[in-house]
């Protein structure tokens, strides 16, 4: 008897658990009339002209960064499927963009002072408009995508590959901002 009432405890306990915890979803967060988006193309503003500093020691760009970026950010909200892309004029929401700045950060140093790993962070300012209600939805400033590697050993990758999958963290990153609000 006693067994039985500590076994109905504990199922009563776990249901309970189940029902009050978060669930995950593949739903959208956005209100339901939020169907398409615009991508804007993003303006390249990086400060190539700056005078390097202990902040900027390397100071980078990539041609055509910004067009790669937007690309990217549109091939992932299709990825996604939650919102349709679409032209300016028929888009619920317009997400517009800046890339601020291609930083190559050095990580890890060998025993002779040379570079052995890098991060490559490309950081943008970005704007979500509702154009429905014509309001500002989120506006994050500094937002970023980030990847490492290494230049030697059976670990090294290129910087090319590097930026590539700092590219795709970005637009992975903006799109869960975008779809899931936080």
């Amino acid at each position: 008897m006693r067994m039985r009432w500590i076994c109905g405890v504990l199922m009563f306990a776990f249901l309970a658990g189940c029902l009050n915890s978060c669930g995950y979803t593949t739903k959208s967060l956005l209100r339901e009339d939020l169907k398409t988006i615009c991508v804007e193309n993003f303006a390249n503003k990086i400060p190539v002209t700056d005078e390097m500093s202990d902040a900027r020691m390397y100071i980078g760009y990539r041609p055509r960064l910004e067009h790669d970026v937007t690309k990217a950010v549109s091939d992932r909200f299709l990825f996604d499927g939650n919102l349709r892309i679409t032209e300016r004029k028929n888009a619920d929401l317009i997400l517009t963009g800046e890339l601020v700045d291609f930083r190559r950060e050095p990580l890890r140093y060998d025993a002779n002072d040379n570079v052995e790993e890098y991060r490559v962070r490309l950081v943008t300012n970005l704007e979500l408009t509702d154009t429905k209600t014509n309001t500002l939805m989120w506006r994050e400033k500094e937002f970023a995508g980030e990847s490492t590697y290494r230049t030697g050993g059976s670990l090294a990758t290129s910087e090319t590959s590097a930026i590539n999958d700092a590219r795709s963290d970005l637009a992975r990153r903006i799109v869960e901002r975008t779809i899931e609000g936080w």
